[in-house]
């Protein structure tokens, strides 16, 4: 275990040190490559900052609006029915765009379930085992310029509702209801 432990204390420093000993043997000039990497860098940050600013305002209008609370009564009868908890609607469907508002929710179910309750932890295998398929599709998507995704979302969107019925499935069999 120690041994692990030194390893990942250098893997970072001995990586950078191979990157800058290998520039300099193919005599490549480090310091300019680096500040156009960080140019091409910023420049996409800048691209993609509308969108991202985007689905900040529509999450938070999502949630301060009541609209997660009236979605989550909506689903609730269809859930109950299928077995699925209806307090886990709003995480599964605000992981889908915005991971830091899904953490938000995630805190919320801690504080009123606790972490060891079975909704803490399917909540906690949710979260790691689905994505930001939105916020991820915008982030690549657009900062390389593809306008026509094909089939990408709606397999995302599978996967993760695959994922969503796996974390409660999971729990179920580890854990027990």
């Amino acid at each position: 275990m120690r041994l692990l432990l030194v390893i990942s204390d250098f893997i970072i420093p001995v990586t950078v040190l191979f990157i800058v000993c290998f520039g300099c043997m193919k005599k490549v000039k480090l310091y300019e490559t680096f500040l156009e990497g960080a140019k091409d860098g910023l420049k996409t940050v800048i691209d993609i900052l509308p969108t991202l600013i985007g689905l900040i305002v529509a999450v938070e209008v999502f949630r301060a609006g009541g609209l997660l609370d009236i979605l989550t009564n909506l689903i609730r009868p269809l859930a109950d029915h299928v077995g699925f908890p209806a307090e886990l609607a709003p995480l599964s469907l605000i992981r889908l765009v915005s991971s830091s508002a899904a953490t938000g929710l995630l805190l919320d179910i801690f504080q009123n379930f606790g972490p060891d309750s079975f909704l803490g932890r399917v909540s906690s295998v949710m979260m790691s085992c689905t994505e930001t398929v939105f916020y991820t599709m915008s982030l690549y998507f657009l900062s390389i310029g593809i306008r026509k995704t094909r089939y990408t979302l709606p397999c995302a969107l599978i996967a993760n509702f695959v994922g969503v019925i796996a974390a409660v499935v999971l729990v179920q069999m580890a854990f027990g209801k």
